[in-house]
């Protein structure tokens, strides 16, 4: 993530050089080209420094006052107008603001700096709330990615769960509403309800409810997290339930159709909750994202049309499956810069449950372990 943000950095403060370097050389020229007596420029050397303060750190915008205030002085000299009190007044206001210019770029550089640890820190934290999941659980395949977003965009509150017992296999994909810690600690507090709600042997709905009435307490009145959990213990059908999430995509024959359970509200806001059952079958695949995904624009503004992607979702394994997904979504959106935080599950029946059973989810009380973040391409 870094490494993208370093770039733009990098051909911002370019750009900007240039285009202070660029005025103050035509500025010169077209002062040497005019005469004093008609029209003095003088004060315009001191648009420079401003130029380079907007993306520029406080030692270069000094270097740019500098010369600024030099060339001011030069054209004076040329110009004649050398020693008049009104040219003293001229250079003051240059140095006045050439020194302008570099407080507001410490000061802007500080706050960069600022910003960028809060969004480290809350990087971080999102990378050890979210589990890691394993490759096979019950008789399911799993492909899970998440991808940040764009540069600029802050850390959001996307976020994914499972849980697996010898009994039950359930997932969580979600989104709370917001960005920076405040979602990520409120998805830390989601992920903990699921795994709470869903190591009962009681049904969606009411893991749905469950987890609405612990999380209303720590939500104001602005905040919610959608979801969409999922019960894929069973090979024959699977099980969803909708807290106002988008809707999962379910591929069959390698043709897409989009599951429309009746739609709850957001977690934290109520319930009741009702459970969608579709049968499926050895092979079928089922997507479950966040909207990261459903809300893609292309450079018209068009959303990408989810329900086409089935063929994409069949492609390989699950994981070549999912990886060719966020291909298809990058080529959707203008320079393929996601907008918003992308999370998305892909599970593949296997007709029965696998070999040995893997290890049982954490604890609810246990900790996420971490996961791997991919950066945009």
């Amino acid at each position: 993530m870094a490494s993208w943000r370093d770039d733009y950095v990098g051909r911002s403060q370019m750009v900007g050089a240039a285009v202070a370097a660029a005025w103050l050389v035509a500025l010169t020229v077209a002062d040497a080209l005019v005469s004093g007596d008609r029209v003095v420029l003088t004060p315009l050397f001191g648009i420079a420094p401003l130029i380079a303060c907007a993306v520029l750190p406080g030692v270069m915008t000094a270097g740019f006052a500098a010369l600024a205030v030099a060339l001011a002085a030069v054209a004076g000299v040329w110009d004649g107008t050398w020693g008049d009190p009104q040219q003293v007044v001229r250079l003051v206001n240059v140095v006045l603001v050439g020194g302008v210019a570099v407080v507001i770029a410490a000061v802007r550089v500080r706050r960069e700096q600022h910003l960028a640890r809060v969004e480290v820190i809350a990087e971080v934290a999102q990378r050890a709330v979210l589990p890691t999941f394993p490759k096979v659980a019950g008789c399911v395949a799993i492909g899970v990615r998440y991808v940040s977003a764009a540069k600029d965009a802050v850390v959001g509150g996307d976020l994914y769960d499972y849980f697996h017992s010898s009994a039950q296999t359930r997932f969580l994909v979600g989104d709370v509403r917001g960005k920076g810690i405040a979602a990520v600690e409120q998805a830390a507090r989601v992920i903990r309800a699921f795994r709470q709600s869903a190591a009962v042997r009681v049904g969606l709905p009411a893991v749905a409810g469950q987890m609405g009435g612990y999380l209303a307490p720590f939500f104001d009145e602005e905040e919610f997290v959608t979801g969409l959990l999922v019960d894929a213990s069973d090979p024959r059908e699977v099980l969803l339930v909708s807290c106002g999430h988008p809707p999962a995509l379910l591929v069959s024959g390698g043709r897409g159709v989009l599951l429309d359970a009746p739609v709850g509200l957001p977690l934290g806001l109520g319930g009741p909750y009702e459970e969608l059952r579709v049968p499926w079958h050895a092979g079928d695949r089922l997507l479950m994202y966040t909207d990261g995904l459903s809300e893609a624009r292309d450079g018209g503004g068009e959303f990408l049309p989810v329900e086409e992607l089935g063929p994409v979702l069949m492609l390989g394994s699950v994981d070549e499956a999912v990886d060719a997904v966020l291909r298809v979504v990058r080529a959707h959106v203008p320079r393929g810069d996601l907008g918003d935080d992308l999370a998305v599950i892909l599970l593949e029946n296997l007709g029965a449950v696998q070999g040995d059973e893997p290890p049982e989810s954490p604890s609810p009380s246990g900790p996420g372990s971490h996961t791997s973040r991919e950066a945009p391409r």
